[in-house]
């Protein structure tokens, strides 16, 4: 059987390299498209050979990425531009960024459209980068391009990742304190997005998926997964204390967008509204929902916490 072709957008971020990495582990032909002056160490180093040059808020650009003469049979699209990672990127990226990119899909004639959205986007009128997201989504069923949406929760592993040095010292940064939400470990997502891109049946094409762990995790539990992996004590620590959230955060919020969008999005998590409502999708074409415990006995694993 021909290897599938994918091509994938964002492949430089840290979430990107790993979904690629993903790909290749399936046995896919992968290409990634990247900016004329993007870092393409991790991609060399894990083997990549095939890039194309493509920037999501120059469309001429991306009609040279995705000429019809590729034969791509899907592209994976996991680009961020409310993080500013990458100098040029900003909302607008989210919104306009790709909606030009389903548009040269479309006309490149790429059947699969993978999208790495957010847990419960339609839901967050408020988060500018939630609500983003679901706009997406509606702009591909608008223009009738076929499409898997994979909606993760929290990544277990942040970027960067300012998890892993406070627990080496016996302590959990949260963000969010008694509440429960949804959340991931990305490597899991990765697979989740090579499998929905080369191996899920068409006939489950055109749907949304929320993808995570098999229940929604909160400090506490988190914590407690932490202690019984690590075997040692983990205490759960606010990363921002509450006075900064309720005092200077809504006023350094009327100044840069970016903070407001982060207080948003603290404030409708903190409703609880942030957990996955049908788990039943992930389960029937991924396979079992992975555990707190299990998902973090990996990230221990990977980051040489233990053996």
């Amino acid at each position: 059987m021909d290897k599938k072709k994918v091509i994938v957008a964002g492949a430089t971020g840290s979430l990107g390299c790993k979904i690629v990495k993903a790909l290749l582990a399936q046995g896919a032909e992968v290409t990634a498209m990247v900016r004329a002056n993007s870092n393409r160490t991790k991609l060399l180093e894990m083997g990549l050979s095939h890039f194309v040059v493509g920037d999501m808020m120059d469309r001429e650009s991306l009609r040279n990425a995705l000429t019809p003469e590729r034969k791509f049979d899907a592209i994976v699209a996991s680009a961020a531009g409310y993080t500013g990672h990458t100098k040029g990127d900003s909302d607008k990226t989210d919104r306009i960024g790709y909606q030009n990119l389903i548009d040269a899909s479309k006309e490149a004639g790429i059947v699969r459209f993978v999208l790495i959205s957010i847990l419960e986007c339609d839901k967050a009128v408020n988060v500018p980068h939630f609500h983003n997201k679901h706009l997406v989504e509606k702009y591909l069923i608008e223009k009738k391009q076929l499409f898997i949406s994979l909606r993760p929760g929290a990544f277990l592993d942040q970027t960067p990742d300012f998890i892993l040095p406070k627990i080496k010292k016996g302590i959990l940064p949260v963000l969010f304190v008694g509440v429960s939400y949804g959340t991931i470990y990305t490597r899991d997502l990765a697979r989740y997005a090579a499998m929905a891109a080369i191996s899920v049946p068409n006939s489950e094409l055109n749907t949304i998926i929320d993808v995570g762990l098999s229940t929604p995790v909160n400090s506490n539990s988190l914590a407690k997964a932490f202690e019984t992996v690590l075997s040692k004590t983990v205490n759960p620590k606010p990363v921002v204390p509450s006075f900064v959230v309720n005092i200077i955060a809504p006023i350094a919020a009327k100044l840069s967008s970016k903070m407001h969008d982060m207080l948003e999005m603290l404030k409708w998590i903190n409703t609880g509204a942030y957990v996955s409502r049908n788990t039943e999708k992930q389960r029937r074409l991924f396979g079992d929902l992975p555990t707190i415990e299990e998902a973090v006995r990996r990230y221990a694993t990977d980051n040489n916490l233990i053996p």
